[in-house]
């Protein structure tokens, strides 16, 4: 079973939508409906508040912190429609850089892998993605769009672990996960094979699996209809199979660092972990509930 080893008093005024460690994990993010972002220093067990980030004008939804070797950088994004990054030196934070490309709530965001350089994508309300990129060379910032990705609305967006060809998956109000990649002109399409039907409901998150090395490739969805389904491709085509119907609406996905463990979180505010054994089938191995956490 899974312990509840800390927990911890943000001082968040409203609902808190995420909370994220860095790289090393030294660092905790947390942001809230009261459009702030807070920082603590993490150490021997203990978080330490140490920087409050204000500049959203609206609830913050979600974080995302680059690779160390870019520095300490962090993403959030806002149902006001922006992207801001952040940036620490030498203790101080400052805003890097305001994206405000888009028409709607900005509801995801997420970093490539380093080795593509620094690039962001970001899932938005109006129904586009973008990709931020930072061209070190001019010392700005380069923008791409694809502007028609989900009916309705982009939730989730989520970046291939693999280092050769940017790709991405995302997933929206359309009941859609869909896979994107570059063509030979740089331009971002859809891929053939690459629009996965399952969904009755809207995806709420997406999740590519870190590469363990396999010739297979996973990504994990949740959706409003209750279920996670956990896609494999192993050639050229994508396998769907439901891991789960909850009871509830499913909110998040998250895979482990050796991408053989996911995390489930939904509305029946209960965190469970699923891993896949030697025949292919998901097997729930622990679940705690936010009761427990309260009480442990």
């Amino acid at each position: 079973m899974v312990s509840v080893q800390s927990t911890v008093d943000t001082g968040h005024e409203d609902m808190v939508h995420d909370a994220q460690m860095d790289y090393y994990g030294t660092k905790l993010a947390t942001c809230s409906s009261d459009r702030s972002i807070k920082i603590f220093d993490v150490k021997d067990g203990t978080q330490t508040h140490v920087a409050d980030l204000k500049g959203h004008e609206g609830p913050v939804w979600q974080l995302a912190w680059a690779h160390p070797r870019y520095g300490t950088i962090l993403a959030s994004c806002s149902y006001d429609r922006k992207v801001i990054l952040w940036r620490e030196d030498r203790g101080s934070w400052s805003q890097l850089y305001n994206h405000t490309c888009h028409d709607s709530s900005v509801n995801s965001v997420h970093w490539a892998p380093y080795e593509h350089g620094l690039v962001l994508a970001c899932g938005s309300s109006d129904g586009s993605i973008s990709i931020l990129k930072y061209i070190s060379e001019q010392n700005n910032w380069e923008v791409e769009k694809i502007p028609t990705a989900h009916y309705i609305g982009c939730n989730a967006v989520s970046w291939s672990p693999e280092i050769g060809k940017k790709r991405l998956v995302s997933g929206g109000c359309d009941n859609m996960v869909k896979i994107w990649s570059q063509d030979e002109s740089g331009n971002w399409v859809a891929e053939a094979n690459g629009k996965l039907e399952g969904h009755s409901d809207w995806v709420r998150d997406v999740a590519w699996a870190p590469s363990i090395g396999s010739n297979r490739s996973i990504i994990a969805s949740c959706s409003q209809d209750r279920r996670v389904i956990i896609w494999t491709n192993e050639g050229s085509s994508w396998t769907p199979k439901t891991l789960h119907t909850f009871d509830d609406v499913v909110w998040h996905v998250s895979w482990s660092v050796s991408g053989n463990m996911l995390a489930v979180s939904g509305g029946d505010n209960k965190v469970s972990l699923w891993k896949e054994d030697i025949t292919g089938n998901w097997n729930c191995i622990s679940d705690v509930s936010s009761k427990a956490a309260a009480q442990g």
